[in-house]
């Protein structure tokens, strides 16, 4: 897909004008490009026609709706989103992203929009807990680019645990099912409704409690935008809290998960 460069252009002078008086104003903003992976259902993912589907793309296409501005959609694995979006491939990152401090060093958050618990996905009866005493010398798939990835490189691979990354949600929860890997680290929500819910997922189960760590696991969901783009994040920020007062996230949330979703 072309970039646009005369819009993101005119994006650019708008964003460092905004700054300079200290206002922002959304009117000037005609098109949001989101930058997504779309392999993480129920946040996001394809229908067998194609189409993406799932909560962050519904909560997505509202704010669009709610600022007056066309939805692009942009795909892109997960560890190259924040690159992409330096790039200007894309004008904000929609896809189910942790605000950590680590990826403040490199881009800006909107407001956190909601945040879901981290748990462990293991064969039924294989007594797995998420500590690297019960794990040491097993292989544990993480999704590149994930704080779930950061997690577990820092507490389990120092004590033996063999943490592998994948490139795609879908090929950690196919290496599971043929054995290859004896457990998988993700976000509680997406491996209820994207794995545990499935045929595929017969045979497996949650694997000891939830995992916190605000430090290392963040503590909630927000858009990713370039840093100073601050026209494009007061914009999101106003369409978020509008959507969360009037219950349209509330809403949509109820439609996709099992696991309690807290709105922040």
């Amino acid at each position: 897909m072309k970039m646009n460069w005369p819009k993101l252009a005119a994006l650019a002078l708008f964003a460092t004008a905004a700054l300079t008086a200290g206002t922002a104003s959304a009117a000037e903003i005609k098109e949001v490009r989101f930058g997504v992976e779309a392999s993480y259902a129920p946040f996001e993912s394809k229908s067998p026609a194609g189409e993406l589907q799932g909560f962050d793309i519904d909560v997505g296409n509202a704010v669009c709706a709610k600022l007056k501005v066309k939805c692009v959609w942009v795909e892109n694995s997960f560890d190259g989103l924040i690159p992409a979006l330096e790039a200007r491939k894309f004008s904000a990152i929609n896809s189910d992203m942790t605000i950590t401090d680590q990826r403040r060093q490199a881009i800006d958050f909107t407001d956190p929009i909601y945040t879901i618990p981290n748990q462990m996905i293991a064969k039924k009866g294989s007594t797995l807990q998420p500590t690297p005493a019960s794990l040491k010398g097993k292989h544990v798939g993480v999704l590149q680019g994930t704080i779930q990835e950061t997690y577990a490189k820092a507490r389990w691979a120092p004590a033996g645990v063999d943490v592998v990354p994948y490139q795609t949600q879908d090929q950690i929860y196919a290496d599971l099912s043929s054995g290859r890997l004896d457990a998988s680290f993700q976000d509680a929500e997406a491996a209820s409704k994207g794995f545990l819910k499935k045929p595929q997922g017969a045979g497996f189960e949650f694997a000891g409690p939830a995992v916190s760590d605000e430090k290392l696991l963040g503590a909630g969901v927000g858009y990713g935008v370039r840093k100073n783009d601050k026209a494009l994040k007061d914009a999101l920020n106003g369409a978020l809290k509008e959507l969360k007062a009037d219950g349209t996230i509330d809403r949509l949330a109820a439609r996709y998960f099992d696991v309690k979703v807290v709105l922040k």
